[in-house]
């Protein structure tokens, strides 16, 4: 019997789909700053347009991978990528905060039609049983990928170009990847009783089920966790973490202050979360996938207590990154195939990008909640002791799923 490869075009077109858009989304927290100087905005005023961009996210991924099921997966891209770019555009264009908050609207749709939903659905159904779960989380780790030079490429563009150009640049790379859509061709995998359910009756049945409540919920706070420190950890960096000591190992390489140090923080949270997310998908094939995401969950919440309890120095900050960005998106590809597993393959999509609203909704109270509290208090401590709390909700929540396939009535 011939062996199913893993590595298709498919996974591969998505990986860099992803890739690139998660690269774009992950160095928002670089422009809180600069932006912020020039026009003299509050830190709530950027914040509340990550915010925005991040529930726009969530609300456009059930509506996208439900467009993906009807209409086709490369037709949802090819709308996403083209709202992506229009929003970047004109956002650079944007000189008052409602009208930069405005435009992320158009940059959280974007994100949506080329992120998560619809890239893992189709990875999903073009992977066999046995590669799924790696398949997954090979196309998870490429946001990761995105994320390693996304956030220091913004800050490199910084040095010799506005702002505005920095976002226009990144509109003409997110438009660049539909260049490789027409290898994007995934097939149609179900079983017959998901075939002849309608997607009103898996929704119904999922709606129903304490098990798809739970993972909806638990969701909430890895967006709460990860939307606030990408939105605001280089400039908490930057603000108050200890000097740079010159000849040191970090002045050595070139980080000479600590607004390089927030970037290259950003990065290697992503660099670990390469490792991370291959680790959660080898795992999620043998072990059981919620008491993993109970042990992520976990695990979070004890590296975020630590790191606000103890003093910062650029090597607090380094461990932090390292240790977090290995759990950083460990939990999606074990979401994503957990309610693969659970609800099948005909619309997870569509199911997929429903749990990941409430990721988004936590997303945007992180990441609105940080600005907000930082210009009443002039500190994040408040707001990270918040994800520490969610993070344990998460974990204990997790392990009442059920993990068995749902029963499916065929119409």
């Amino acid at each position: 019997m011939t062996k199913t490869p893993l590595f298709t075009p498919v996974l591969i077109v998505g990986c860099v789909i992803i890739m690139v858009s998660f690269a774009v989304r992950a160095s928002f927290g670089v422009f809180q700053i600069p932006i912020a100087h020039e026009f003299g905005w509050l830190r709530a005023d950027f914040s509340l347009a990550i915010a925005i961009q991040n529930l726009a996210w969530g609300i456009g991924q059930p509506l996208f991978g439900a467009m993906a099921e009807k209409m086709g997966d490369r037709r949802a891209i090819i709308f996403g990528a083209l709202i992506y770019a229009a929003g970047l555009v004109l956002s650079s264009f944007a000189v008052t905060p409602s009208a930069h908050q405005f435009y992320e609207i158009l940059v959280g749709f974007g994100v949506a039609g080329t992120g998560f939903g619809v890239i893992l659905a189709v990875v999903g159904r073009a992977s066999s049983d046995e590669n799924r779960s790696m398949s997954l989380a090979i196309a998870t780790a490429a946001g990761s990928a995105g994320q390693v030079f996304g956030a220091p490429t913004a800050e490199y563009l910084l040095t010799f170009m506005a702002w505005q150009n920095v976002f226009v640049v990144f509109a003409a790379a997110i438009l660049a990847t539909l260049m490789l859509l027409p290898a994007m061709r995934a097939p149609q995998v179900a079983d017959k009783s998901q075939l002849d359910a309608s997607m009103g009756q898996i929704l119904k049945t999922a709606i129903k089920d304490p098990t798809y409540t739970m993972i909806f919920l638990g969701f909430f706070s890895c967006g709460y966790q990860l939307a606030f420190v990408t939105a605001h950890f280089p400039a908490f960096v930057t603000e108050m973490c200890g000097p740079i000591l010159p000849g040191g190992m970090l002045d050595s390489i070139g980080i000479r202050s600590t607004s390089a140090l927030g970037a290259v923080a950003i990065s290697l949270i992503g660099l670990a979360n390469i490792a991370g997310t291959l680790t959660a998908g080898y795992l999620g094939k043998r072990y059981s996938k919620k008491y993993l995401l109970a042990g992520i969950y976990f695990g979070r919440t004890v590296i975020a207590a630590w790191f606000i309890a103890t003093p910062m120095t650029p090597t607090t900050v380094l461990i932090f990154s390292a240790l977090m960005g290995s759990l950083w998106l460990a939990t999606v590809p074990l979401t994503s195939g957990l309610i693969a597993h659970i609800y099948g393959l005909r619309y997870m999509g569509t199911l997929y990008g429903i749990v990941f609203f409430s990721h988004q909704l936590g997303s945007f109270m992180g990441v609105w909640l940080g600005g907000r509290m930082y210009d009443i208090y002039g500190s994040y401590t408040a707001v990270w002791w918040v994800g520490v709390g969610v993070g344990a909700f998460s974990a204990l929540i997790h392990l009442p799923v059920r993990e068995r396939p749902a029963t499916l009535t065929p119409a």
